[in-house]
């Protein structure tokens, strides 16, 4: 969830490898100085001029975040706000029973798919756009699922390829899921929160080819075999294996509340209302919290590093220290430069949700102040943690959707060709091969108000949880004033990086 406003590198054209790569470092400087201030329409290369400025998109969202603040403080009251929202048991309908019936077919898919992604990897096309496994994993599986997610709950629990394979081998080797050492409960969500924020570097820092993938796909799925076998199945999948508590967390959102049973524990197959799970459930601890906030500022931090805003902020020197330093301008040094910015750009990565983490917990902490609450800051924090993934999921369907559009329907014609030969084997291998383009203005204003629906859920999402913490409805308002703003700053920032003229060259 994890690059928004444009295609991620695996599927840009490669860069120039040429010696003379100060060239392309003017190239991508002169861009700031040259280009006016027109909105990139993310997806695309290309540049679109709204028809009011940016400034008043920013000032009509917050003005609309009021009202809407407003209008849960008027029509939400504590009564209408129970602890346990409503839900219906729909394990026995004739769909699901089904579905059941089904499973181990699909459960054998998905290990057969992610065979497939290895090995398309290897004996694949070397262009990434007609690569089987490129498309499949980046654009179906890290895109496309979570919307999915959003909309049938967490099936992924039900067909994680890595878990089947660590089921199987427990068949063939007894006691292989049940762990070898006790899960440190200390380590908390830590682990996957780690991996989550590697899996971002590689998809950003990384080459973007077919070989590099399989060779993280084997490596996951060795590191996946490994840690069920020491810390056992349940606490690996709970903690440690990050797509599962991704897509756990999304799930929270959706009217399907899914849960796979564990040993003798029966599994959990609920209707509810869109958005209750972020009512019912809260983070476990600290970690738990700054995985969620990683969703929304890895998201945050994809879009604004291909701006060129970002780009000249280290090469452009604005500050001239580097200048002295070197004793000519960053530029003309790009290839002695070229690791320092990349770690520039990683370490700025990886403390980006805990910047995130602060600005929260600064709000957190003024509302506690402002109430005279009680309740210790830590688990005020851990209570409204769960209001911001609407934001988070709005991010990433407003800065993926395009490149799932231009590519994801390609995966028709790739099933019948998956290695790039020529191959027509289901009769598709010409189906879908032209993407799909909406017209600019269409992505620009589906943007901004998918930015400002999210906020909205979550400004009214966090009314009903402050309902459930404080006593009266005066504190209940109270408490949300500092997260109020917090979410139009956030509104704000996601504007405006969205009006970022792009980088022509990526300077790494």
């Amino acid at each position: 969830m994890h690059a928004p406003g444009r295609c991620p590198r695996l599927f840009r054209a490669d860069e120039s490898r040429a010696h003379d790569v100060k060239a392309c470092a003017r190239l991508a400087l002169a861009g700031p100085l040259l280009l006016p201030g027109e909105v990139a329409a993310h997806g695309f290369s290309a540049l679109y001029n709204p028809p009011v400025p940016v400034w008043m998109y920013g000032w009509a969202a917050a003005i609309t975040l009021v009202a809407s603040f407003v209008i849960a403080g008027v029509l939400l009251t504590a009564r209408h706000a129970p602890a346990a929202p409503a839900s219906r048991d729909i394990r026995g309908t004739g769909v699901v029973r089904a579905l059941r019936r089904c499973l181990p077919a699909l459960r054998l898919t998905g290990v057969q798919v992610l065979m497939l992604c290895v090995a398309t990897g290897y004996l694949g096309s070397r262009d990434p756009v007609r690569n089987f496994g490129m498309t499949f994993f980046w654009v179906i599986f890290v895109l496309l699922f979570p919307y999915l997610t959003v909309v049938v709950g967490n099936f992924y629990a039900a067909l994680n390829p890595w878990r089947t394979l660590g089921d199987a081998l427990d068949r063939l080797w007894r006691g292989f899921s049940h762990g070898r050492v006790r899960y440190p409960q200390r380590l908390g969500d830590w682990p996957a929160l780690g991996l989550y924020l590697g899996f971002i570097a590689f998809e950003l820092f990384g080459t973007g080819r077919p070989v590099p993938l399989g060779h993280f796909l084997v490596g996951y799925t060795l590191l996946n075999l490994a840690g069920i076998w020491l810390v056992g199945r349940r606490a690996w999948f709970a903690h440690c294996e990050f797509f599962a508590v991704l897509l756990r967390l999304i799930a929270l959102l959706s009217p399907v509340d899914y849960r796979r049973g564990e040993g003798d524990e029966p599994g959990r197959l609920h209707l509810r209302w869109p958005f209750a799970g972020l009512l019912s459930e809260r983070p476990r601890d600290l970690s738990s919290l700054s995985f969620a906030l990683a969703m929304l500022s890895t998201t945050a931090f994809d879009g604004l590093k291909a701006t060129q805003w970002w780009v000249g902020l280290f090469w452009a020197d604005p500050t001239g220290l580097m200048t002295r330093w070197l004793g000519v301008a960053p530029v003309n040094a790009y290839a002695s430069l070229r690791p320092w910015f990349l770690g520039w750009e990683s370490l700025w990565l990886f403390a980006s949700p805990f910047v995130y983490l602060g600005a929260y917990l600064g709000a957190i902490a003024l509302a506690r102040w402002l109430t005279r609450s009680p309740r210790p800051l830590r688990e005020l924090a851990l209570d409204f943690a769960y209001a911001l993934l609407p934001i988070a999921i709005v991010y990433h369907m407003t800065h993926y959707t395009a490149l799932l559009l231009a590519n994801g329907l390609k995966i028709l014609s790739l099933v019948s060709d998956p290695f790039g030969r020529k191959w027509d084997l289901f009769g598709t291998a010409q189906m879908f091969r032209a993407p799909i383009l909406p017209d600019y203005s269409v992505v620009w204003h589906t943007q901004v108000g998918l930015i400002v629906l999210g906020h909205i859920v979550s400004v009214f999402v966090a009314h009903r949880i402050a309902l459930q913490r404080f006593a009266s409805r005066r504190d209940a308002m109270l408490s949300q004033l500092p997260m109020l703003a917090l979410m139009i700053a956030f509104t704000v920032a996601g504007l405006w990086i969205l009006a970022q003229p792009l980088t022509a060259v990526l300077m790494r």
